[in-house]
């Protein structure tokens, strides 16, 4: 599956983005999404994940009750609509897929396919 996430951008804190991510080429409900993101000179940081049907979702504790993952099966899109943003939220935020379709993980070892990934700046 091809992954193409858009969406990023500039915002001041306290805004919101939403990103999103477009698949193709297979049969997008079979996959696991997740969303990571990676800083300058950090590690690629677990963001949030949803099961095949959106039903359910998981967050790290650094966005929970800010950020919510959801997902369009008939548009092949998952989303991050991002909310009351911080300065440390700055990153390039990634979409990944897993091909088992009822996983929902933190770990960006047990996804098998990644976006290009789409840069969101948070200015104080």
């Amino acid at each position: 599956v091809q992954l193409q996430a858009s969406g990023g951008g500039l915002v001041q804190t306290g805004g919101s983005l939403r990103l999103s991510c477009a698949a193709s080429g297979r049969t997008f409900s079979n996959y696991g999404m997740g969303w990571f993101r990676q800083a300058p000179g950090k590690e690629r940081e677990f963001v949030a994940a949803t099961t095949w049907n959106g039903i359910i979702t998981y967050y790290s504790d650094s966005v929970k009750g800010r950020f919510t993952i959801s997902r369009n099966n008939a548009k092949n899109t998952v989303y991050l609509q991002m909310d009351s943003l911080k300065p440390e939220d700055t990153a390039v935020y990634y979409c990944a897929a897993s091909a088992i379709w009822s996983r929902i993980s933190a770990r960006p070892d047990e996804y098998d396919y990644w976006g290009q990934g789409t840069q969101v700046t948070v200015s104080s």
